[in-house]
């Protein structure tokens, strides 16, 4: 506890898990940091290896996969490190910074999963014009973007951070650092701190989300005119792995951060299993969804495990 200081060197994490909980903890984010890093690995060399899917919606899910795995290596070792071995204390730039990337990957996730809904879209309302709407060229070009921006943003919460002044404590309720949670212990009543959360959640978050739920919408009213039983499924069964993880995603953040802005009060260790719901499953479910949802990738990796050479003529929409 502190009297008088206005400033901390380093953070307390105080991951809140009962004790009889401990070890199943460990081993389901044991479990979930190997298949998150395995599956996308796995993912990212079919793409890069197979020629044949180096196409826009590709060049999406591997970006999505590069994602959720820089995503589980910021989060869930430290994680580890921190039930196994209590390494609590936490230098105040280093927990600024996973703060920084562990925002950035949530916000680049979130713009990606519009940017993959406009892209089915474009597919499905306009499938003549999709080739020259959608090239490999204009979707690294948007996917640049969306990392510049993704970082531009989030710079702000930075900012932010530098002014919080810590009066009464220095430990984070939380199994990482979060930046509501370094707004809520510090001793700055100023609005602005929270609104700015508020701000890009809404922005950045809700209206992509209503976005991609438009989008899909339209997706699937285009979709039943097909006549084509085939074009119908297939176009259905893109969606589906597409909606799969959008939910995945984005019902435990909207948990976490919406329901306490309509004044639904959560507990911190509701809040916390949210958030971290939110950060660990995406990253192991994505690659697991593709693979088994998305045929070519499938077709690819069986070809990859049994040796066999990459059969021509592969669709990629």
């Amino acid at each position: 506890m502190f009297n008088s200081s206005l400033s901390v060197s380093e953070f307390v994490l105080h991951c809140a898990i009962k004790p009889e909980q401990t070890s199943t903890t460990i081993a389901l984010l044991i479990l979930i940091c190997l298949v998150s890093f395995f599956g996308n690995m796995l993912v990212i060399l079919i793409i890069i290896t197979n020629h044949q899917l180096h196409s826009p919606m590709y060049i999406y899910i591997g970006t999505l996969a590069m994602i959720d795995l820089a995503n589980g290596i910021i989060l869930i070792p430290k994680m580890l490190n921190v039930i196994l071995f209590d390494a609590l204390v936490v230098a105040y730039t280093a927990c600024l910074i996973q703060m920084y990337l562990i925002l950035n990957v949530e916000l680049m996730e979130s713009l990606l999963l519009t940017l993959m809904a406009i892209d089915r879209y474009v597919a499905v309302v306009f499938p003549l014009r999709y080739p020259s709407i959608v090239t490999n060229k204009t979707v690294w070009v948007c996917v640049v973007i969306l990392i510049i921006s993704a970082f531009s943003i989030n710079s702000s919460y930075v900012f932010y951070t530098n002014e919080l002044l810590f009066c009464k404590t220095n430990i984070l309720p939380y199994c990482f650092c979060d930046y509501s949670t370094m707004v809520l212990i510090s001793c700055s009543d100023n609005p602005k701190f929270l609104l700015l959360l508020s701000t890009i959640v809404i922005t950045c978050g809700m209206f992509p989300f209503a976005l991609i739920l438009f989008s899909y919408s339209i997706i699937g009213l285009a979709a039943l005119r097909i006549s084509s039983v085939e074009g119908k499924r297939k176009v259905f069964s893109t969606c589906l792995s597409h909606l799969l993880v959008v939910g995945f995603f984005y019902i435990p953040f909207m948990v976490s951060y919406i329901l306490p802005g309509a004044g639904v009060k959560l507990s911190t260790e509701v809040y916390n299993i949210m958030v971290i719901i939110g950060n660990v499953v995406p990253p192991m479910m994505n690659p697991i969804i593709y693979s088994f949802r998305n045929k070519e990738i499938k077709n690819s990796i069986y070809r990859l495990l049994s040796g066999k050479k990459t059969a021509p003529g592969i669709n990629n929409h």
